[in-house]
């Protein structure tokens, strides 16, 4: 992984980047429920979240998801090219931020620590060995 202290996502018109001090990474997690894999696009969403600070510079378009237990979640996505590349929790903003993995384009971005809505994960996704499964999303 590139240093920590210069990690940031970004596509065209919006850039997230963990502040200074240093935002801490709270972990890496794949979700695999279908509103994920219909957000995406894909099988799964690969997320890193972070603990604040971080800061993000540009202009996104907001949606709000209602998740299965009723949590409410903000994601923003990029008003050029439409891409997903991060979201809060409602509530919970000053607690972390998850980026898509994708958008930091790091072939050496740690692997996922938990997948969660593995009841929904298809058959054919294999986890790297050691990620904790979780059928639905725990407490």
């Amino acid at each position: 992984m590139n240093d920590p202290a210069q990690t940031f996502a970004s596509v065209h018109a919006i850039r997230a980047r963990k502040g200074a001090p240093l935002g801490v990474g709270v972990g890496v997690g794949v979700c695999h429920c279908l509103a994920c894999q219909r957000r995406t696009g894909s099988v799964f969403a690969a997320l890193a979240a972070f603990a604040p600070p971080y800061a993000v510079t540009g202009t996104a378009t907001e949606y709000l998801r209602v998740g299965d237990r009723g949590s409410r979640y903000t994601f923003r996505f990029c008003t050029v090219c439409g891409t997903n590349l991060f979201h809060t929790e409602v509530g919970a903003e000053r607690a972390f931020v998850a980026v898509a993995v994708g958008a930091f384009a790091d072939p050496q971005f740690p692997p996922p620590e938990g997948s969660v809505y593995d009841c929904r994960r298809h058959s054919w996704v294999v986890l790297p060995p050691g990620t904790k499964a979780y059928d639905k999303d725990p407490d």
